[in-house]
């Protein structure tokens, strides 16, 4: 296959030059592109030079790819690259592969330039589908899958694991006819839901904070050290009687739960935070788990660690979650859910705000069961307060 040029929306792909290499050596030091792509580690100036040599000119003579640097139209710059990194002439089908130099972010370059080398590819080469991977966590490179057209179908087990990640992957696919025209905002834009989310879950899960009387709480990721008191929580009669958790509880269940909670950050789908008493130790486990038919609505779950109850922690803790997941999530519903008779998660719930809404017959399955439901919900407008009138106002004549 010929070597090609495309030049698009302010941009100029090429092929790669000699020339580049002290570039791609520069850019391919960024821990992003590190942590994410399977370039070498550590990346010395003879694989940036092999790369932009030897690597690009056997994929392009061979028709096993198509690199292309990405360049600034007008001043040459190197901002990139985004290429097909892989064509499979038996099913007419490509993989597109990208990174963007640390100095180029924030431009949509690689929006860009991924629309530009997904038409190229379809008009020129005549391929028929695109296919997009990324380790599940690389909330970036979805997000610019998403803004090119690709659909994001599902995950691959041991996709191709990469040392110090996730064995995980995400997979997409775009068809001819679906790639936004230059210029064009297309799906996931700035300001959209997805693109917040992704701003949110592309980094490392926060620390919040919340108030019960006198003392300062922390809402903070789970870490091994929390393990034992999990399992000592999970061990209790009252836990085992209102909650799902498994019985008896074993070390290895606790293990799971950590995998679990971080597996589900990298995901996007859930946040999962352990209640931190003022000396920084376990005192519950409190979670927001993203509903994956709506994305604007939620539920919430939560246990205390016995020596901790009755004393308003939780109230305080699924307050500030809850106020997170509207101002940061963008949720407009957050639910709860408990078994008919559990008084103190309903107390939990109504002290921070939720409103009990009714019994849901046979809505939850518990230890073989299924049991009744009390039901409740926050909305996202019953966290905004009315503004207070000022001093002495009188209110205004209504309107005739």
């Amino acid at each position: 296959m010929e070597p090609a040029e495309i030049t698009e929306d302010g941009l100029l792909l090429r092929p790669w030059r000699a020339s580049d290499a002290d570039a791609v050596h520069r850019a391919c030091q960024d821990p992003d592109i590190q942590r994410w792509t399977t370039v070498p580690r550590p990346y010395l100036p003879e694989h940036a030079h092999g790369f932009v040599t030897d690597v690009s000119a056997s994929a392009w003579s061979h028709g096993t790819g198509a690199p292309f640097a990405v360049c600034d139209a007008g001043t040459g710059e190197l901002l990139g690259s985004c290429g097909l990194v892989t064509i499979d002439r038996a099913h007419d089908t490509g993989e597109i592969g990208y990174w963007t130099a640390p100095w180029a972010r924030g431009r949509g370059v690689t929006v860009r330039a991924t629309r530009a080398v997904a038409r190229w590819a379809f008009e020129t080469v005549k391929l028929r589908r695109l296919i997009w991977q990324a380790e599940i966590g690389n909330h970036a490179s979805r997000l610019v899958a998403l803004r090119a057209g690709f659909r994001v179908e599902g995950e691959l087990r041991l996709a191709q694991p990469v040392a110090g990640g996730r064995s995980e992957g995400w997979i997409g696919s775009l068809l001819p006819g679906e790639v936004p025209a230059p210029g064009e905002p297309g799906p996931a834009g700035p300001g959209t839901l997805a693109a917040r989310r992704a701003a949110v879950f592309g980094r490392p899960q926060p620390v919040l904070f919340a108030t019960a009387g006198e003392t300062e709480l922390r809402l903070r990721p789970m870490e091994e050290r929390d393990l034992d008191a999990v399992v000592a929580t999970c061990r209790d009669t009252e836990t085992v009687r209102w909650t799902t958790v498994p019985h008896p509880y074993q070390p290895a269940d606790a293990e799971w739960y950590l995998d679990h909670c971080r597996a589900a950050w990298a995901r996007g789908t859930s946040a999962c935070f352990v209640l931190a008493d003022v000396d920084d130790s376990y005192a519950g486990s409190i979670d927001l788990r993203l509903s994956p038919a709506d994305p604007l609505l939620a539920d919430v779950g939560f246990m205390t660690a016995p020596h901790a109850r009755g004393r308003g922690y939780l109230p305080a803790a699924l307050a500030a979650l809850t106020a997170w997941g509207v101002t940061t999530l963008g949720l407009a519903r957050i639910e709860w859910r408990a078994n008919v008779g559990n008084t103190a998660s309903r107390r939990v719930a109504e002290k921070a705000g939720f409103t009990f809404e009714g019994t849901a017959r046979n809505a939850l399955q518990h230890r073989g069961d299924r049991t009744d439901a009390w039901v409740g919900a926050l909305l996202a407008e019953d966290l905004v307060a009315p503004a207070p009138e000022p001093s002495g106002a009188e209110p205004p004549a209504a309107a005739s």
